[in-house]
């Protein structure tokens, strides 16, 4: 017998995908449990911490700025493993979101998140208006967040950029092909938890062409409008748009969305 979605478990019977790097679906499997549905992972990328002596300097230098920003939880836990990590007196630290500001906290040090948490929700906080002048250090890897710095140097301030860890390409099993297929015969109750463009495109590269059609079929909660654009551009037509890149938000929008 068909299980009917509930108030309290909206998404039964409902797959997600997750793209989050090698071994950080956890946040999304317990979102996902919470609503009913189950979570197939995969995932395209690893992440590597740096640890050579330029990205040491090049962070020694980002922390020494007027205001240092973190892109991710991953740019705060390769950043602590290269250095002992505080705030000094006077100085601004921002985090691009609850998820980085936790990271951080979790370490003694205190944050500001803005309450939108994307690239553009951070560039829209008062701390990063009038910086003309001013040293901002980003913490973050290469590829990340690219609107960030080119943003910050527009508005005059000098940049100091500490790329910590970066993105390996993975490639995606025969038996996660496989279990993707299988969810697929039910395309209507498949959603995509879209954080990452760099994922996104990364899985699709590699996607079997038999899977082409079924899989353009299913719904897609984006973390930003700019996501939900990219999702679109790529053949997605069930596009809805989460408050922000938590994995309940994702899960919320798409209930609220599409069930």
């Amino acid at each position: 017998m068909i299980r009917r979605a509930t108030r309290a478990s909206p998404l039964a019977d409902w797959t997600v995908l997750s793209l989050r790097p090698r071994g950080q679906h956890a946040g999304m499997r317990s979102a996902a449990a919470r609503m009913g549905a189950r979570v197939l992972a995969l995932s395209p990328l690893a992440i590597e911490a740096r640890g050579d002596a330029a990205s040491r300097k090049a962070l020694g230098e980002a922390l020494d700025a007027d205001i240092v920003l973190f892109t991710s939880p991953n740019a705060v836990r390769a950043a602590a493993a290269l250095r002992r990590l505080r705030r000094a007196r006077r100085q601004t630290l921002l985090a691009v979101g609850d998820g980085t500001r936790r990271a951080l906290q979790r370490l003694g040090i205190e944050a500001v998140a803005p309450t939108r948490m994307d690239s553009e929700g951070l560039l829209a906080m008062p701390q990063l208006q009038a910086v003309d002048g001013m040293r901002i250090g980003l913490v973050t890897a290469p590829s990340g967040r690219n609107r960030i710095g080119p943003t910050l140097q527009a508005r005059g301030a000098d940049l100091v950029r500490a790329d910590v860890y970066q993105r390996i390409p993975l490639d995606i099993t025969e038996v996660r092909w496989k279990a993707l297929a299988d969810a697929l015969a039910k395309p209507q109750r498949v959603v995509l938890a879209l954080s990452s463009a760099e994922a996104l495109d990364a899985v699709l590269r590699q996607r079997p062409a038999k899977l082409e059609t079924s899989l353009r079929r299913i719904a897609v909660a984006a973390a930003s409008e700019r996501l939900a654009q990219v999702a679109r551009d790529a053949g997605f037509r069930r596009v809805a748009v989460a408050a922000d890149a938590r994995p309940a938000a994702l899960l919320r929008a798409a209930a609220d969305a599409f069930v």
